[in-house]
């Protein structure tokens, strides 16, 4: 539980400074502590309400309206599929499918750092970018490797980045509540511990946004990744040994 706390309050503090990071640090903790399903129901209010926070605060950020809204309502129909992927495969499974999502996360920001990709050409695969984002949100409860790589890969200024990444994130999520209790994984205790969850990272955001304002993003970028690394290799050994 203590590590649980902690996590939460520092995905906070990653979440006020760079406007991203809850599900990547929160979701595989807690599939290493507890399981995905779990991990998936806690972080509902948190990205549903943090989001909503922050597209209210960079609202004069945004990408354009054509854009975000087909980002989110392919995002949306990803949600859908995810879930059922959810319900239907095993916590072994869905175990390695959160390592896996995290390698992938690894790889791509390890090797497209410096990727620039022009907006003509981001609006030509942003509905198959958005729908397999929103299949990992709802499978693996983080959409990072597709929807943060890909934003991140258009080189947008830091308030453009987090006002438009959290568009996206609200408009899934509020597909993903209700697909989530029509497969009765979203319960009223774990509606309970999403709140409380919220509450935790409600505190971290502050710090995070001051933070922000006076580290380089790439000092956040290195100690994610490194994290990362080590639970999803975790996870993998785990599993391994379950087997």
């Amino acid at each position: 539980m203590l590590i649980a706390l902690l996590t939460l309050f520092a995905a906070g503090i990653v979440k006020g400074a760079i406007g991203s990071g809850v599900p990547v640090l929160v979701v595989p903790v807690l599939t290493m502590l507890y399981d995905v399903k779990l991990a998936i129901a806690v972080l509902v209010a948190p990205n549903l309400f943090s989001n909503m926070l922050q597209v209210w605060q960079y609202r004069r950020h945004l990408l354009p309206l054509r854009f975000l809204a087909a980002f989110s309502v392919a995002g949306a129909l990803g949600i859908i599929l995810g879930t059922w992927g959810l319900v239907a495969l095993s916590p072994e499974i869905l175990s390695l499918g959160v390592a896996g999502a995290i390698i992938l996360y690894l790889i791509i920001k390890l090797t497209r750092r410096r990727l620039a990709m022009p907006y003509a050409t981001a609006s030509r695969i942003v509905i198959p970018v958005g729908l397999l984002g929103g299949v990992l949100q709802g499978a693996a409860g983080m959409s990072a490797p597709a929807s943060i790589t890909f934003l991140n890969a258009m080189q947008l200024e830091r308030p453009v980045f987090i006002g438009s990444i959290s568009v996206f994130f609200v408009s899934i999520t509020c597909v993903q509540i209700p697909a989530l209790l029509s497969a009765g994984i979203l319960t009223p205790q774990l509606s309970l511990y999403s709140v409380f969850a919220l509450a935790i990272i409600l505190i971290g955001m502050p710090l995070g946004a001051q933070l922000g304002k006076r580290l380089p993003h790439r000092w956040f970028d290195n100690l994610i990744m490194l994290l990362l690394a080590g639970i999803a290799t975790k996870i993998i050994i785990d599993a391994s040994l379950a087997s």
